[in-house]
């Protein structure tokens, strides 16, 4: 069974909505679902308000540019929308970049979340009684609070906390900040923590784009370390179907692990890419493509390994992806070959391709690529 197509929420506000999971939510919602929604995005490098090009003129859509640090920007947008719920993406998300900047982290992340929480308290301690049990907070966060795994077991909704990056550090305080505003005030709050996202409209510096990119430009793919680390892939609208069951069915003051059961080592995830450009590309004078690849320094604080187990969240709420690693990674590397305006269009105007996360590193000019 999918995510419900019933939902009892009619009026969705959804913060980050331009960025990457944001925009293929709010996709959703409105193109497929017809609901109302609203989204506040700050437009920051990685969203794109053509991200939600194809819904931007339906009249059940508005869009506000307000960044959540604004407190009192955030509280205008709630009474005159009046939601049934609230889906809270926007946060600052690349774990390299973390590593450089933390404090923009640390702001976003958690002074962002309070904001949104804080708003959400005031609106919804004054609503109706019908209207007050009908709504939800949904804030959606990463597997990456859990910390890192050996080569078996899995993260559960039980595991304990143990960041190591500043990005996951910050979303872990998030979580935990979540989890206070429903237990000490009573705010009807569901907390998700999903896999390794991937598909089309990725900001160019993750994993996946990355590969992609620099193979169509015959430049190297560098892979941290050995490229051992192994990741659990979630494709992005499998994802958003999640979240829309999530909200629609989950139980306030619960967290739910969403999980693609797709674990792959970095390094062969990169020859997979590698193998399909080279199916599509038969005129490329870069094939096989897997001659790219190099090996690079480690990134500090990597995590070995996560995988998630996605359990409750099947068995109590009914939902399962639909697709598997192998047809998402084929969908996801079609976009991107069929839009290289889009992403030409950040890597000329926002992101070059240049490794990011060397404040403990050496800064060797032969790792200016970011590695996954």
């Amino acid at each position: 069974m999918t995510a419900d197509h019933q939902l009892h929420h009619e009026r969705i506000l959804v913060t980050g909505g331009c960025g990457f999971i944001g925009s293929a939510l709010v996709r959703r919602l409105v193109g497929a679902d017809g609901r109302c929604v609203a989204n506040i995005d700050k437009l920051t490098y990685a969203g794109d308000i053509a991200n939600v090009a194809a819904i931007a003129a339906h009249k059940n859509y508005v869009f506000h540019q307000v960044d959540i640090n604004d407190l009192a920007a955030v509280a205008t947008v709630f009474e005159p929308f009046r939601p049934d719920g609230v889906i809270h993406l926007a946060a600052e998300s690349h774990v390299d970049r973390s590593i450089d900047a933390p404090e923009t982290f640390v702001r976003t992340n958690v002074l962002g979340t309070f904001n949104m929480l804080h708003a959400a308290h005031a609106y919804w301690r004054n609503l109706p009684a019908a209207e007050a049990a009908r709504f939800r907070f949904l804030h959606v966060s990463t597997d990456e609070v859990y910390g890192t795994l050996g080569a078996t077991g899995s993260f559960s909704e039980e595991t304990p906390y143990r960041p190591n990056s500043p990005y996951s550090a910050s979303k872990a305080a998030s979580d935990h900040l979540a989890r206070a505003w429903h237990a000490t005030y009573g705010l009807p709050v569901i907390v998700t923590n999903c896999s390794n996202n991937y598909g089309p409209h990725q900001f160019p510096e993750k994993l996946i784009p990355t590969m992609i990119i620099a193979a169509l430009e015959g430049a190297d793919l560098p892979v941290y370390g050995a490229g051992e680390n192994v990741r659990d892939w979630l494709f992005v609208e499998d994802h958003a179907d999640a979240l829309c069951c999530a909200l629609s069915r989950g139980l306030p003051g619960e967290t739910y692990n969403i999980g693609g059961r797709a674990e792959r080592r970095n390094i062969d995830l990169v020859r997979d890419i590698c193998a399909l450009l080279d199916g599509a590309l038969t005129d490329s004078p870069h094939r096989p493509h897997e001659n790219l690849i190099r090996f690079v320094a480690d990134r500090p604080g990597h995590d070995l390994r996560y995988a998630i187990d996605d359990t409750k969240m099947r068995t109590q709420l009914g939902w399962q992806p639909s697709r598997t690693l192998a047809s998402g990674l084929q969908q996801t590397v079609a976009w991107y070959l069929e839009n290289r305006d889009w992403w030409m269009r950040h890597r000329d105007q926002r992101y070059d391709g240049g490794r990011l996360g060397l404040n403990h590193l050496s800064h060797d000019r032969k790792d200016r690529r970011h590695a996954g």
